[in-house]
């Protein structure tokens, strides 16, 4: 017999930075964060843009073009901005990767050229996605314009669109070039959208950090409120603790462990129960509230901890429970269909079922079962919980 092994490393780098006005002619961050490629300039470029983002800035694409002009001897802009649906929708539906495929093909755009990506996490994930697989790979530059992708989707290395009925079935790994994000694209979000990115950073506080967490509780009213200032901190903070995660020790998720999906086992599988009309940042929260009820019905977690939670997750503005979280349960196996979510999520990594639990706030455990009928108590708590609330006229 004769072998032959192989074995090399790919060391990767990228910047995350925070700005305001970045198409302003007298930002020069994005020329900048170009100008640090090993390529001669000018940079080719091709801008996607996610169409709500588009109608609610009726000014970006001018500016865009005012921008490239100013910056013409860094920028060549290789065509007009391709508008794209955002939302799950352009997840959900392969003409809008067939479209931007087609796009970077007609086009020119080339390995040595950057697909700059303008929009929520959903987009993000479509153009990292279609970035990673034409040419093997072009260098994509992310612009989060939505609290949750610029704490988290937005920050990370994963890219994907759903197939199968699977939420994310079809990803790459395929790290940014950069990511920039520009507070201003906060100021037009709606509530909901406002609201649904804080439900990662009460994630990633809960299993790692309890000063974050205290930091949460004491602004959620300041949040709640739109409080610009406030947020900013929550966002640089929270994508500081996901970055950090992803580049210590297991960043293309080769093992089973997926500790910052705390939360998410139930939240995937309750979008896709909802037909997506429950924002990812929602779902999160619910998810969360669930993971820390059952964590209090196992005893990992002690009561006073566990209603600590769901009360700043209320004092957020978060639903704990809708009704598709109980779907199910009058079928003839009586049987949540939320629990299919922990065959999903184990399949999507391999390996044994992990899921991250509570035993104190600011530290995660993970386990590897879950006991059905626990979650089912944990499920009928959080809707008495809601019930009550909805009686006392709590909004």
């Amino acid at each position: 017999m004769r072998s032959i092994h192989q074995d090399f490393k790919v060391h990767f780098t990228y910047n995350i930075h925070f700005t305001e006005g970045l198409f302003s002619l007298q930002n020069p961050l994005l020329v900048d964060t170009l100008k640090q490629s090993e390529s001669p300039g000018p940079y080719k470029v091709l801008f996607v843009v996610d169409s709500g983002v588009a109608d609610t800035h009726p000014q970006l694409l001018q500016d865009i073009a005012a921008y490239t002009t100013h910056y013409a001897d860094a920028i060549r802009s290789l065509a007009e901005p391709v508008i794209i649906t955002g939302g799950e929708e352009c997840k959900n539906n392969t003409a809008y990767l067939n479209k931007l495929l087609q796009a970077v093909n007609n086009y020119g755009v080339c390995r040595h050229s950057y697909l700059i990506a303008i929009g929520g996490g959903a987009l993000l994930d479509l153009a990292g996605f279609a970035a990673a697989i034409a040419h093997r790979g072009i260098r994509h530059i992310r612009i989060p314009t939505t609290v949750l992708s610029q704490n988290d989707s937005g920050v990370g290395v994963k890219n994907s669109i759903n197939s199968f009925d699977k939420k994310n079935f079809l990803g790459t790994f395929a790290p940014p070039f950069a990511v920039l994000n520009d507070s201003h694209f906060l100021l037009t979000l709606d509530d909901r959208d406002w609201r649904a990115g804080i439900s990662e950073a009460v994630k990633v506080a809960l299993i790692k950090d309890e000063a974050f967490y205290q930091e949460i509780k004491n602004n959620a009213g300041r949040l709640a409120k739109r409080d610009m200032a406030a947020m900013q901190d929550l966002i640089f903070r929270c994508a500081e603790m996901h970055v950090e995660h992803i580049g210590g020790g297991d960043p293309f998720e080769m093992g089973s462990s997926r500790p910052l999906d705390f939360g998410h086992w139930a939240a995937h599988k309750l979008e896709q129960l909802t037909n997506y009309k429950v924002r990812h940042g929602e779902a999160v929260a619910i998810g969360i509230a669930l993971d820390v009820t059952y964590s209090k019905l196992i005893g990992m977690l002690s009561e006073q901890e566990c209603e600590d939670v769901l009360q700043v997750l209320t004092d957020l503005g978060f639903d704990l429970f809708i009704p598709e979280l109980a779907d199910g349960l009058n079928s003839a196996d009586n049987r949540l269909s939320i629990l299919k979510g922990l065959t999903e999520f184990r399949e999507h990594l391999g390996g044994q079922l992990t899921i991250m639990l509570l035993s104190k706030i600011g530290k995660g455990v993970e386990v590897h079962q879950i006991e059905e009928e626990l979650v089912t108590h944990a499920v009928q708590q959080l809707k008495q919980r809601q019930y009550a609330k909805s009686l006392s006229g709590i909004h």
